[in-house]
């Protein structure tokens, strides 16, 4: 299996922003989550080990939680290595392979991440590189050259970097042992004499470093993108002896009626969460979760709505707002609908403010307006960045 340890503790001194630039706003979200993303969305890796600050693991592991392959979040040390070494040490059993990722690069393709761990599998490790093409100088003081420096044979590397989990852990051992600390994770597997594969990197797969990085990063992923919409649509039958869940809230109803179903039939959010599907073609909630299954007997309808939300975002989607009506006569949900609206919003990794709720009778119309069950409609729109531009450059 491939473990990706995704180092994510450093403070980055240059960024100047007093706080970890890792969570620094980038098209909606932040940089760590777009470095997430990617990862995401490369089939070989199984599992995702997140490594940040002590102060930082809260926000953290709160982001880490909306995607499904996330295995642990760690605490780092003062240094990169020291935290590379706390990751390696909680990474899952089964890890053959470990790609460490800087998650300060949030542009990286899910394609050059599969290239990276192919050649490592072929070599035993391997990194992505760009050929310098600038020319480089040599200076003192920072004021005046004093060289032209050839650069033939130089390359900028970026991440991830691929190795075999026991060379790596290895070579961290070994250089810790030594007092040495190397710039990369290669340095240390180098330092063992033991060659990194080169595989061409992209030139748009940029670390995040000074302020103005941010704003190309915002650039290049905000590009044109695509926005689609989805709509769902839900009905259940109110019986006697179960409990009323709508909007991942119980509440009572004044006949003791709830929702009859498979899961606990919360009618608001399995149209929610069909409408979100069917807005990335993914099926509908039937097709992920059918009532057949004993795993979702009685299951929590916020529980479904994080795994859509998941796989969601395994397909590169992003949810941008959804808008929830309910069909019902009793009880009101006024009085319930902020509470509503924020376990929606947590399920999904989103704002509040991204989330509609309200609902209306039916006129005493219909089976609704005879209180034989309820219905809820939703619209939902989610969008996919563009991130075609800085595949292309390599």
């Amino acid at each position: 299996m491939v473990t990706a340890i995704v180092a994510a503790a450093g403070k980055g001194r240059r960024f100047g922003a007093g706080e970890n630039k890792v969570l620094a706003p980038l098209a909606g979200e932040t940089v760590l989550y777009w470095s997430m993303t990617a990862l995401a969305r490369c089939p070989e890796v199984g599992a995702v080990v997140v490594v940040t600050g002590p102060e930082d693991l809260e926000r953290v592991r709160a982001l880490a939680a909306r995607f499904p392959r996330t295995h642990a979040v760690c605490e780092g040390g003062a240094e990169r290595y020291e935290s590379v070494w706390n990751a390696l040490q909680a990474v899952p059993p089964a890890t053959e392979w470990v790609a460490v990722h800087d998650g300060a690069r949030p542009l990286v393709s899910p394609e050059l991440v599969s290239a990276v761990i192919q050649a490592a599998r072929e070599s035993g490790a391997a990194l992505p590189a760009t050929a310098v093409s600038d020319t480089l100088k040599r200076s003192a003081d920072g004021v005046e050259t004093r060289e032209t420096v050839d650069r033939r044979g130089l390359y900028g590397v970026q991440t991830p970097q691929v190795f075999r989990y026991d060379l790596l852990v290895e070579a961290y051992r070994s250089a810790r042992e030594a007092g040495y600390a190397g710039t990369d994770d290669a340095s240390y597997v180098e330092r063992l004499g033991r060659p990194v594969r080169l595989v061409p990197g992209e030139r748009n797969n940029l670390k995040i470093t000074l302020p103005e990085d941010l704003q190309m990063a915002e650039a290049l992923i905000s590009g044109p993108g695509e926005i689609r919409t989805g709509f769902g649509y839900d009905v259940h039958r109110l019986a006697a002896g179960r409990p009323l869940v709508l909007g991942g809230v119980e509440l009572s109803h004044p006949e003791g009626l709830g929702l009859e179903g498979h899961s606990d039939a919360d009618v608001l959010l399995h149209a929610v969460a069909d409408a979100l599907l069917g807005a990335a073609a993914l099926g509908d909630i039937g097709e992920h979760f059918p009532n057949t299954d004993p795993r979702y007997r009685g299951v929590s309808s916020l529980l479904l709505l994080r795994e859509v939300a998941g796989k969601l975002r395994a397909a590169g989607w992003t949810p941008v707002n959804v808008d929830a009506m309910l069909l019902a006569e009793r009880p009101k949900i006024r009085p319930y609908v902020e509470q509503m609206r924020a376990r929606i919003a947590e399920a999904l990794g989103v704002q509040p403010s991204q989330v509609g709720v309200k609902a209306t009778t039916n006129e005493r119309l219909g089976f609704e307006g005879r209180e034989e069950g309820m219905a809820a409609h939703a619209v939902a729109t989610i969008r996919r960045f563009d991130t075609e531009g800085h595949r292309r450059d390599r």
